[in-house]
């Protein structure tokens, strides 16, 4: 009896498939990302957090958004970028691509990197892009790599929403997020930069304005008697203090200074 031919390909001694090496396939297992069985779609209650945020922002909202956010599988898309040319013909070819993150470049500068919850919206932004499935921590490390502020969710599409560089850096740590006026950290942060400074009576946190932009207002209260450039070198020092603490910095968008009266 004829024992049967191998099917084309690499085998091993035996006869069984093997990779290239000699190696048989039989007994080797293909490590798992944790996407398997992933068709592409948008998760449901992420979607809802989006949308809830777009159409009316706020501190509950963003939380919850932040939650979904951190725990789902995003699509970074990757294009072809020509590495090297060929321009010796009468047209310039590629002869030779790599495959490169997309980043997005607004008018004064900041860089954002986009990322998307579906192959749906991906495909409505650039049909050829390639989508390359991550975790949210991934995406958030990738972008500040590529000197990104921001990441920009679903570019385009109706609930499109930018989320921020504290959120950025939150998702980047693997920490949770939460509006920095209630952030302890930043809590201990301003009153550790305030109370050297004599001339403040007391002082609080809120959420500055407009809302969703997460802006930290700081309220001074101030002893009577001040000009304007004392009270302007007050503010000066007590935000410097707070710029050159790196992980108070990464947890506040923006910081505004509001005065009131002592009592």
């Amino acid at each position: 009896m004829t024992s049967p031919t191998p099917a084309p390909g690499h085998h091993d001694a035996h006869g069984r498939p093997a990779d290239s090496a000699g190696q048989a396939w039989e007994g080797k297992s293909i490590p798992s990302h944790g996407f398997s069985g992933d068709a592409g779609g948008a998760d449901a209650g992420l979607l809802a957090a989006l949308t809830a945020v777009h159409d009316a922002p706020g501190d509950d909202a963003e939380v919850a958004l932040m939650r979904h956010a951190s725990q789902a599988r995003w699509l970074v898309p990757v294009v072809a970028v020509a590495a090297e040319l060929d321009d010796s013909g009468p047209h310039t070819v590629d002869t030779r691509s790599d495959m490169a993150a997309v980043t997005l470049t607004s008018p004064d500068g900041s860089r954002a990197l986009p990322m998307f919850t579906s192959l749906e919206t991906l495909a409505a932004w650039d049909a050829n892009a390639r989508p390359v499935p991550v975790r949210a921590a991934a995406a958030a490390q990738a972008a500040i790599s590529e000197e990104c502020q921001v990441l920009v969710v679903d570019v385009a599409s109706p609930h499109g929403t930018v989320l921020r560089p504290s959120m950025l850096w939150a998702l980047a740590q693997e920490r949770a997020w939460e509006p920095s006026h209630r952030d302890a950290h930043v809590a201990a942060a301003i009153r550790s930069a305030v109370e050297s400074e004599p001339q403040v009576t007391a002082h609080r946190v809120e959420a500055g304005e407009p809302a969703g932009a997460g802006v930290l207002r700081v309220v001074l209260a101030l002893e009577p008697g001040l000009d304007a450039d004392d009270v302007g070198a007050v503010a000066t020092r007590i935000g410097e203090r707070i710029a050159t603490d790196g992980e108070t910095r990464a947890r506040i968008d923006a910081l505004t200074f509001a005065l009131e009266a002592a009592r």
